[in-house]
């Protein structure tokens, strides 16, 4: 069987983007995501973004997320302005339009040759629905991970985020910490975690160890959940600049009643054919 790709990237987070709206094919099984993922003998990729016809008439197409190890996710900030990257190549597309996901729709803009802007909705703040174990919502949350007694933020944006403020990302014990919090009992369904050192109100330094990939060179979801997390403890303004590994990303969140906008590169690496 064979599949056409492009493989992509937005701020260094790489994904195998798999357009299927007019195919056939179905997602390959976890064994060959995780075959496919592997930077030494696959493509190599953080994530599969597969792109499927539209589920309602309100979208253009429909798609959906599997992490390198094979685990389907709800959303990907990153992700999505790839897929729409591919979607404005249609002939005669015009630059606002709404993609399907698991989280419900997202619209999205095409504001240049490779920049994109995506609306990730409003954030979940509410622990049971993000979800994570607490007795009541708090602007940030004691976690005990290993001899690590922790203060952190939780949300969700469409996945699940704990974002930890650091005095300096560079320093921040991610290796050990990143898959204690992810798989902590607190969080049902696992979580992202976010490492955020706070520059000045507009910008922060921000890593991100990701739900079954680990650290990325960037998370959109991430910059977003940091972003709100900041906003939440009055420490950022509306509009914040993201500095990660791999790039630039901007948020912008005017409150609580307000959806999160996403805006970053989706840049084009190369295309190819899959014989799986």
């Amino acid at each position: 069987m064979q599949l056409s790709f492009r493989k992509m990237h937005g701020a260094g987070n790489d994904f195998l983007v798999v357009d299927q709206r007019k195919g056939e094919q179905e997602v390959p099984a976890p064994e060959n995501i995780r075959r496919l993922a592997d930077r030494r003998t696959g493509v190599g990729f953080d994530q599969l973004m597969w792109i499927g016809p539209p589920r309602d008439a309100d979208s253009l197409a429909y798609y959906r997320v599997f992490n390198a190890d094979g685990s389907e996710v709800e959303q990907c900030g990153n992700g999505v302005r790839c897929v729409a990257w591919v979607i404005s190549r249609d002939p005669g597309q015009k630059s606002d339009f709404t993609l399907g996901s698991p989280a419900g729709p997202v619209p999205v803009r095409i504001l240049g040759e490779n920049s994109v802007a995506a609306c990730m909705g409003r954030p979940e703040l509410e622990p049971a629905k993000v979800p994570f174990i607490a007795d009541r919502r708090a602007a940030v949350y004691p976690l005990q991970a290993g001899e690590d007694a922790l203060s952190v933020s939780v949300l969700a944006m469409g996945n699940p985020h704990c974002v930890l403020q650091v005095d300096r990302v560079a320093d921040a014990d991610i290796q050990t910490l990143g898959p204690l919090i992810e798989t902590h009992e607190r969080f049902p369904s696992g979580t992202n975690v976010g490492f955020m050192a706070i520059r000045n109100r507009s910008q922060i330094d921000l890593r991100v160890h990701e739900r079954g990939v680990g650290e990325t060179m960037a998370c959109g979801t991430g910059a977003c959940a940091a972003v709100v997390a900041g906003r939440v403890l009055g420490k950022l303004d509306e509009d914040v600049e993201v500095n990660l590994p791999g790039g630039q990303l901007m948020v912008s969140w005017p409150g609580e009643s307000a959806a999160v906008w996403l805006s970053g590169n989706a840049e084009l690496s190369y295309e190819g054919i899959l014989d799986l």
